[in-house]
């Protein structure tokens, strides 16, 4: 049963990343694309969805960490502002993509989800703090 699910994580992942909508103002970027957009827009909110823990070990300048399974998320994310893009980050793109269509489904009109998530950005040399 272990290894089924080994197995079929990362099929999971891939699914869930895609899954989000890819119209112009709820997309699923690539981190070039993602980087891109948040040097490009300011005001927009960036938000982290990883563990307080993954948090600290690294993150993108100005993030919020806003734990996904965390006891506090709907409250707040009930803070953000919804006039102004989000922009949604984990460790590979599954609690991202959940945040982002949770973020939708709040009625925040445009939402950005990172693709492989906080792993493919550093992966890329991208700078965190």
């Amino acid at each position: 049963m272990n290894a089924l699910l080994r197995l079929l994580l990362p099929f999971y992942l891939l699914l869930s990343c895609n899954s989000a909508s890819l119209d112009a103002q709820n997309a699923v970027l690539t981190v070039d694309a993602f980087d891109q957009k948040l040097k490009n827009s300011p005001g927009v909110q960036l938000v982290d969805v990883r563990t307080p823990r993954e948090y600290a070990a690294g993150h993108l300048k100005g993030a919020l960490n806003y734990d996904y399974n965390g006891s506090e998320f709907e409250k707040q994310i009930a803070r953000l502002d919804k006039t102004r893009p989000v922009m949604v980050y984990c460790a590979v793109g599954g609690r991202s993509a959940g945040a982002a269509a949770r973020l939708r489904a709040l009625g925040f009109p445009e939402v950005y989800d990172m693709r492989g998530g906080f792993n493919a950005w550093k992966s890329a040399g991208k700078p965190a703090e």
